[in-house]
């Protein structure tokens, strides 16, 4: 399948949604890490922001506090999550599972 052909002005557009976007999930991620957002509202703002809807469940479980790349992995893995997964594609239980194992 060829990419379609953009024009300068629809290049600029398509680069300047992306940087927004990468702004935003930053901005999601750095109050995470700081405690001022809760993984909860997280996932219950997925269903409204597509930021969080297309971000991979690995990455923003990375962005909680003492949860790293090794931890991340360990803990999809045991509720069956796959690595490739992203929020939005997130089930009911799996959800519950994050939420109960990550409550403090």
């Amino acid at each position: 399948m060829a990419l379609p052909k953009l024009t300068p002005a629809e290049k600029m557009d398509a680069l300047k949604k992306a940087q927004e976007v990468r702004s935003k999930r930053s901005q999601m991620r750095a109050k995470l890490k700081s405690g001022e957002l809760t993984l909860e509202k997280v996932l219950a703002a997925a269903k409204d922001d597509e930021v969080v809807a297309r971000m991979k469940v690995a990455y923003l479980l990375e962005s909680l506090p003492r949860i790293g790349r090794i931890r991340s992995r360990k803990l999809m893995e045991d509720i069956g999550i796959d690595e490739s997964r992203r929020v939005q594609g997130l089930g009911v239980r799996q959800k519950e599972a994050l939420l109960e194992r990550l409550a403090k």
